[in-house]
């Protein structure tokens, strides 16, 4: 009787284990199921940015592999989402040239743009004596004697999505704004003091 009996719990236990764990994938699949449905009714959509200015104090070249810059740039992100707010908890901005980083990384204010809303960062971006790569050095050189330098504005961060009350986890950020910097008579800038100030208004490019 008691091997009969000791067989039997065994069984029963199995089926006690079987039960909830069909529970917990029913609940998971109906959880993942809301979420979509959610997700697919909202129609998400990353927000924009775009570079308004770039006013350029300095830009110093003239020693070999060693470049001086800074920049002060308008910045403008729109939220385009009716029912979605963002969360910037992190967002860092900084100049490159060529894929290589050539200012420090300067932290924007953390902020929460709600439906629809526009924000505007202006922050100052430089960076001295930066070590350039060589084949960057020449290339610069090249771009310098033909009047245009491209700059691209980066910004790297984290964001957060808000519906009603649920908000979501963090997920990265990657914005890439083209900046052209001209000199000589090819200037298109507005001297303001010791300054050059460029009107862009350039689309940037975002990734979620």
């Amino acid at each position: 009787m008691s091997v009969k009996e000791c067989g039997h719990h065994k069984d029963r236990r199995r089926k006690i284990f079987r039960r909830i764990f069909a529970g917990i994938l029913v609940f998971l699949f109906i959880v993942l199921l809301t979420i979509l449905i959610i997700w697919l009714v909202l129609k998400p959509s990353k927000p924009s940015f775009i570079l308004q200015d770039a006013t350029v104090y300095t830009f110093n070249a003239s020693t070999p592999n060693i470049l001086t810059s800074n920049f002060q740039v308008t910045l403008s992100s729109r939220n385009p989402n009716d029912k979605i707010g963002i969360y910037y908890d992190r967002l860092d901005a900084y100049a490159t040239y060529r894929n290589q980083q050539i200012t420090l990384r300067v932290a924007l204010p953390p902020t929460y743009q709600d439906h629809k809303e526009v924000n505007v960062w202006s922050p100052y971006v430089f960076g001295n004596n930066v070590p350039v790569a060589p084949y960057n050095s020449v290339a610069l050189s090249q771009d310098q004697n033909n009047g245009a330098v491209l700059i691209l504005l980066k910004i790297d961060g984290r964001v957060r999505w808000r519906v009603g009350a649920f908000i979501s986890g963090r997920y990265h950020i990657h914005v890439k704004c083209p900046a052209y910097i001209t000199f000589g008579n090819r200037n298109t800038g507005v001297y303001v003091g010791n300054a050059v100030k460029y009107q862009l208004v350039q689309r940037c490019s975002v990734s979620v």
